[in-house]
C-alpha cells in the first residue's frame, strides 16, 4: 500500500514493543514483527476470514479522535491465555484445536489486550506531534458461519488500512495480528497529500505551545523509560485514597519497607508479587509502587508492566529494589516502567528521600 509510511513506522515500533512486553508477561519470547499493509473493507476483509478471531477496539481520544482495532487468531488468543493461566502445554493444544475459550481466558487475554494498549499508548505518544490517547476496549468474539456480522459488529462498516504482523513464539504455530484503521482517522495520524480535510490541517497547523513533545532525554527514550508528566492533571476519582502500594514476596522485607512508607501518612497497601493489582489499585489513587524483589528476573520485572497497564493514562512512579542488579536488569526495569532501582539491603535514608521525592512531600 502506498503512502502512510510514518503511520506504518508508529505501529512497527509499538507492537515490537507490545511483543517484548507480554513475552515477559508470558515467560516466553514473543515477537510481533509488522510485515505489510493493503487498504481494505470490512466486507472483504471478513468475507476472506476462515477462523474464528477476536476483535480489540482501541479508543483514539484528544487531537486524533477514532476508533482503530486489533483483530488476533482466536487460536492465538487461546494461546496466549492459557499460558498466562499457567495451563499444562499439552491442555493449551488442545484447547487451540478445539478453540475453547471460556471466561477465565477471556480475563487473560484482556490483561495481554492492556499490555498492548500500554505500548500503543507510550509509542503513539512519543512519535506524534499531538496530544494522543488510547483506550483498549473489552474483546469481541466472531467465528464465521456461527455469529452474525452487523454494520456495526464486530466493528463497523467502512474501509480500513490494514497493517498485518507476525506473530512468533517458541513452540509455539502462531498466526497474525492484524491491525484495522478507518482510512478518515488513518489521515488524522498520518496525513496524505491531497487526502486532509480541515480537522486533519487543524491538526497539523497547531501552534507549538499546543503540542505534547517528549522531555525525557533521548538515551532513556531509547531504553523504553515512561518519564511521567509532573504537570499532568490527577487521575484520580473523587473519593479515592491517597495510598502506596508495597509488593514482595519476602514477609520480613516487606513489613520493613511497610514500615519504612509509613511516615507519609498514606494508606499503605501490601501483597506478593502475584497479588492482584486491580484489586489493590481499586478505589486508590496510587501515588507510589514500591517492588520488592531478588534477583530482578523476567517474572519479577513483569510486575512493573502489569502496574503500568492498570494506570495506562496516568501511572504511577514504581521503585523496584533487588538484591542482585546486572545492567542489562537495569536497563530492563527502566523500560518496562520502574522509575528508580535500589540495591539491597538498601539505606533507610535512601528509601526515604526517594519516597518524598516521588510523591512530592516536603522534608520535615
Amino acid at each position: 500500500m502506498d503512502g502512510y509510511k510514518a503511520l506504518y513506522e508508529i505501529l512497527k515500533s509499538a507492537l515490537k514493543q507490545a511483543g517484548e512486553e507480554n513475552g515477559m508477561l508470558l515467560g516466553q519470547e514473543l515477537s510481533i514483527a509488522l510485515s505489510d499493509s493493503l487498504a481494505t473493507s470490512k466486507a472483504s476483509y471478513f468475507g476472506d476470514l476462515d477462523d474464528g478471531c477476536f476483535v480489540l477496539g482501541v479508543d483514539s481520544g484528544e487531537a486524533y479522535s477514532g476508533q482503530f482495532y486489533l483483530v488476533f487468531s482466536l487460536r492465538d488468543a487461546i494461546v496466549m491465555s492459557s499460558i498466562l493461566l499457567g495451563i499444562p502445554p499439552a491442555r493449551v493444544q488442545e484447547k487451540r484445536r478445539l478453540s475453547i475459550m471460556g471466561a477465565d481466558d477471556i480475563d487473560a487475554f484482556s490483561e495481554i489486550a492492556n499490555m498492548i494498549n500500554g505500548a500503543l499508548n507510550s509509542v503513539f505518544q512519543n512519535m506524534l506531534p499531538n496530544k494522543v490517547r488510547l483506550k483498549i476496549l473489552p474483546p469481541k468474539k466472531y467465528v464465521p458461519e456461527i455469529d452474525e456480522l452487523s454494520s456495526e459488529e464486530p466493528l463497523p462498516d467502512g474501509d480500513y488500512l490494514m497493517f498485518r504482523s507476525k506473530l512468533e513464539m517458541t513452540g509455539q504455530e502462531m498466526n497474525h495480528l492484524d491491525v484495522l484503521i478507518p482510512v478518515a482517522l488513518g489521515d488524522l495520524f498520518d496525513p496524505q497529500q491531497g487526502t486532509q480535510d480541515e480537522s486533519s490541517v487543524a491538526v497539523e497547523t497547531s501552534p507549538p505551545e499546543s503540542k505534547t513533545v517528549p522531555n525525557a532525554p533521548p538515551e532513556v527514550v531509547e531504553a523504553g523509560k515512561k518519564e511521567l508528566k509532573e504537570k499532568e492533571p490527577s487521575a484520580a476519582a473523587e473519593g479515592e485514597v491517597n495510598s502506596i502500594v508495597v509488593l514482595e514476596d519476602n514477609d520480613v522485607e516487606r513489613q520493613l519497607l511497610v514500615d519504612l512508607v509509613g511516615f507519609t501518612e498514606f494508606q499503605i497497601v501490601e501483597g506478593s508479587l502475584d497479588a492482584d493489582i486491580k484489586e489493590l489499585f481499586s478505589g486508590r489513587n496510587v501515588k507510589l509502587v514500591l517492588i520488592g524483589s531478588h534477583d530482578a528476573d523476567d517474572r519479577e520485572l513483569a510486575v512493573c508492566i502489569k502496574v503500568n497497564a492498570i494506570r495506562q493514562d496516568f501511572p504511577p512512579p514504581i521503585i523496584m529494589s533487588a538484591e542482585r542488579w546486572t545492567r542489562t536488569a537495569v536497563l530492563k526495569a527502566l523500560k518496562y516502567g520502574a522509575r528508580d532501582i535500589i540495591i539491597k539491603p538498601f539505606s533507610r535514608d535512601d528509601v526515604v528521600e526517594k519516597v518524598r521525592r516521588f510523591c512530592k512531600l516536603l522534608p520535615v
